[in-house]
């Protein structure tokens, strides 16, 4: 029971230490305030780590602490950018503010033809863990989780789907185009980016928490899409074993919508999923299982919480505006 715990403790020191030795402006925050103080987070954020990775372990208890980890995430980060824009500049990553909305991830490197950090680490997160970004790293994310929670997903699948999905991602590089191409001030493309981060807050307020599913991440949000499509790069699966008895109680337990009659049938869950694990929480014959390679389902799922809860941490550690 200790030995994922202690894994993580130790690999959240090794990775924020590099970015404390090796990054001369300080980005860990309590360094901003005292000399040294970088070292004392460094030990606060890895022993967070080392909970939830104890806590999330058990099967039956690691939709609750995902929920939690997931929410404390998006708390930290909210609150760092209500202190920024209070005038407190030392919560801000460069002392500059820049608009919290996920779709800037993706539209602000094609509007500018030019990477961002964000963009880098949303990548980065893409290739080692795969759809974690949806499931514990986005602050977006975890408020349409939070409203979805407050009931239980409506049956069947969300209608047109995949067609709301790409007509939205392609809108939005189609407007991209367009700003670039008329040369549109920065002023009014970020009022656009705002007006678009309101109606997704809209519909996770109204929408997600009447259906019982993260609509806003399933078919409004472009990085959403972006995860379900580009997390086939990275090796991690989740599938459906023969010993299931169709019981479809793990579909309680999925706000992804990505576990209706016909995809546990099928033993996989559909292309929405995010591989969060909340479903197992429901399969007491232990049906539902992580794989990775030629890992057995147990160590494959050990990994998989290994690298997310790391990141997690090292993310709450670092994610600022």
């Amino acid at each position: 029971m200790l030995k994922l715990p202690v894994a993580v403790f130790l690999f959240i020191v090794l990775l924020l230490s590099i970015v404390q030795i090796k990054i001369v402006n300080p980005i860990i925050l309590l360094e901003r305030f005292m000399d040294g103080g970088g070292w004392i987070e460094i030990l606060l954020i890895a022993l967070y780590g080392g909970f939830i990775a104890f806590k999330i372990q058990d099967v039956y208890q690691s939709h609750k602490w995902r929920r939690i980890s997931w929410t404390i995430f998006s708390i930290f980060f909210f609150s760092q950018l209500l202190l920024g824009l209070l005038g407190f500049e030392k919560f801000l990553m460069t002392g500059e503010l820049h608009l919290p909305v996920p779709l800037m991830i993706m539209a602000g490197p094609l509007y500018r033809l030019e990477l961002s950090i964000m963009t880098l680490l949303f990548l980065s997160t893409l290739i080692i863990t795969g759809p974690a970004w949806c499931s514990q790293l986005c602050y977006f994310g975890a408020i349409d989780n939070l409203a979805a929670r407050n009931q239980k997903p409506e049956p069947g699948k969300i209608r047109n789907l995949k067609g709301i999905k790409f007509m939205s991602i392609l809108l939005i590089i189609a407007v991209i185009i367009v700003l670039r191409w008329f040369k549109v001030p920065v002023y009014y493309s970020t009022l656009l980016a705002a007006g678009f981060g309101v109606i997704g807050v809209g519909i996770i307020l109204i929408i997600s928490s009447r259906k019982g599913k993260m609509v806003h991440c399933l078919a409004w949000c472009p990085i959403g899409t972006l995860v379900n499509y580009g997390k086939f790069i990275n090796p991690f699966r989740m599938y459906i074993d023969s010993s299931c008895t169709l019981c479809m109680k793990c579909r309680s337990y999925c706000n992804y919508d990505a576990l209706n009659p016909e995809d546990i049938k099928s033993g996989k869950p559909s292309i929405t999923c995010t591989y969060c694990g909340d479903c197992l929480s429901a399969c007491h014959v232990n049906s539902i299982k992580y794989k990775f390679f030629r890992l057995n389902p147990v160590a494959a799922r050990r990994l998989y919480l290994f690298l997310t809860v790391s990141f997690h941490a090292v993310f709450l550690a670092l994610g600022r505006i």
